[in-house]
């Protein structure tokens, strides 16, 4: 999408559940234009998938709303790795490339707005 490798913040969480306070931290700078939040989360046999899948969703949307930056739900919400793995560049496409062209696409519609007289 010619954005410059330069131009990419990567930062790490050690797991799904802590995406929201990096995404508010991240969101809150002034020389970050979107945020695209990345994870998985795998259902399994335990109820983690419902504590962890809402609110991170929840939180994120909330960032968003909050800080008016661009903060997209590219965290995959799968049965099993196989679908993880489908759905992160395999047959499904790749979802994190699909959150990357609808964070330019959101900066640009603002961008729009906030320039309208």
């Amino acid at each position: 999408c010619d954005v410059a490798t330069s131009d990419v913040v990567i930062e790490h969480c050690p797991g799904s559940y802590e995406i929201p306070v990096v995404v508010a931290a991240m969101a809150r700078r002034t020389d970050i234009d979107a945020v695209i939040a990345l994870g998985v989360v795998i259902r399994g046999e335990t109820a983690h998938f419902e504590y962890v899948a809402g609110p991170v969703a929840y939180g994120l949307q909330t960032i968003a709303i909050e800080t008016e930056t661009p903060c997209l739900f590219g965290v995959l919400t799968t049965e099993s790795l196989e679908q993880a793995l489908d759905r992160a560049g395999g047959v499904h496409g790749n979802k994190g490339a699909e959150a990357a062209r609808a964070a330019l696409e959101t900066i640009a519609a603002l961008d729009r707005i906030r320039s309208a007289p």
